[in-house]
């Protein structure tokens, strides 16, 4: 017999995929640039030339051994030296390589995470509007995502919602900011009323709650947009990070976990990772690949056209009377729907070749998504798209 849930989730796919799918099968139709994809969030700027150069360097000077090797299970010690180096520097932290453990990229960071601090049956918080993905990464763990429901005023966090979800089952709060799909990041205040409240229940249940803070996005902000690092507010945070969107190389599948120095068995967290490895069959992360990155920790590709989009796009969903909260940073933007069912009005869309991905998912019914990491002139042309799209249907 085969395993049933596999066989469920069969019925159940990404809908950002399935959006991506019909895109790629339109643009054959009718020429792929006259499809306004905004599904999928795939880098759309070239990885820093240092990072090619990186490649080409360790290609011809390197022994191939090294290079093709086998990595230890915990990551290539000089990688993670050079990485928590960077953290140390860039945010004021005591990192020590015995705090990182390399992944494959945020996911397989997050899937990691919520193996070593919790226990099938224990609960997993997160606040919508929040990545599909979490519900594999968390149910499939055995741990339970319940989901607080959205503050659709900012989309920062929906504190009395929260503090009624949160009980002695929660082992963990899984946040990610900036945000996907809204593009928002949490502020300061916000931040630090999450780590008093976290902090209070920790003492009143007599357990450790674990901030799991996912943060592929980080580089990913806007101007005049204050960005705190997360572990500097609570220390039993789990940080996972993805150098797909930063680097723009997601296909590359790296990244780290960095376990606070302050948190609660901190180094044990770590060396749990390469015991859970042998259980997901996640081990050694290319080695090639980490040696690269290691190379280019204070470097990003060209993040300032996504600003650039963003503001294109803010500027004309709200001429059109969208109702919209001004994102921070990352490459999505998150507006309400122009009529109750998002997922109908994505539908609507698809016949101006505007693909659009509706909140449903994302735990946010009546908003949709739009992945803005595509080329600038693009974003141009689909404004046309967009007011011919609106005035014929909902003027």
């Amino acid at each position: 017999m085969i395993a049933a849930k596999y066989k469920d989730m069969l019925g159940a796919k990404s809908v950002i995929r399935e959006l991506s799918e019909y895109a790629t099968a339109r643009g054959k139709e009718i020429g792929y640039e006259n499809v306004f994809d905004y599904s999928l969030g795939n880098p759309s700027v070239p990885a820093p030339e240092k990072f090619r150069q990186a490649m080409v360097d360790l290609l011809e000077k390197c022994d191939p051994m090294a290079l093709h090797g086998y990595s230890p299970s915990l990551g290539i010690t000089s990688v993670k030296e050079k990485v928590a180096e960077s953290l140390n520097k860039r945010f004021n932290m005591n990192y020590t390589y015995k705090h990182i453990f390399m992944t494959a990229g945020a996911a397989g960071a997050i899937s990691h995470a919520v193996r070593a601090i919790t226990v099938p049956g224990d609960e997993v918080l997160t606040f919508a509007p929040f990545f599909p993905e979490y519900h594999p990464y968390i149910d499939l763990s055995g741990a339970v995502l319940k989901v607080v429901p959205p503050n659709t005023e900012t989309f920062q966090i929906n504190f009395e919602r929260f503090e009624d979800m949160l009980n002695e089952n929660v082992m963990a709060v899984l946040i990610n900011t900036p945000n996907n799909p809204s593009g928002i990041v949490y502020t300061k205040e916000t931040l630090e009323k999450l780590a008093e409240i976290m902090t209070k229940r920790s003492e009143e249940y007599g357990h450790d709650i674990y901030l799991i803070s996912d943060e592929p996005y980080r580089e990913i902000v806007f101007a005049d947009v204050e960005d705190i690092y997360v572990s500097k507010v609570y220390d039993n945070t789990i940080s996972c990070y993805s150098y797909s969107k930063s680097l723009s190389i997601p296909g590359e599948r790296i990244g780290y976990i960095a376990v606070n120095p302050s948190c609660s068995d901190a180094e044990t967290i770590v060396n749990m990772c390469g015991q859970i490895s042998r259980g997901i069959g996640h081990n050694c992360p290319s080695s090639i690949i980490q040696l690269a990155v290691a190379e280019v920790l204070y470097e990003t590709s060209d993040l300032s056209v996504y600003e650039t989009n963003m503001n294109l796009l803010y500027k004309e969903l709200t001429d059109l009377g969208f109702t919209c909260v001004k994102p921070g940073g990352t490459f999505y933007i998150f507006p309400k729907a122009l009529e109750e069912d998002a997922k109908i009005f994505c539908q609507k869309a698809k016949n101006y070749d505007l693909i659009l991905v509706p909140g449903d998912s994302f735990g946010c019914p009546g908003y949709f998504r739009m992945a803005y990491c595509i080329d600038t002139e693009k974003v141009e042309r689909s404004l046309a798209a967009l007011r011919k799209f609106v005035e014929a249907e909902y003027r």
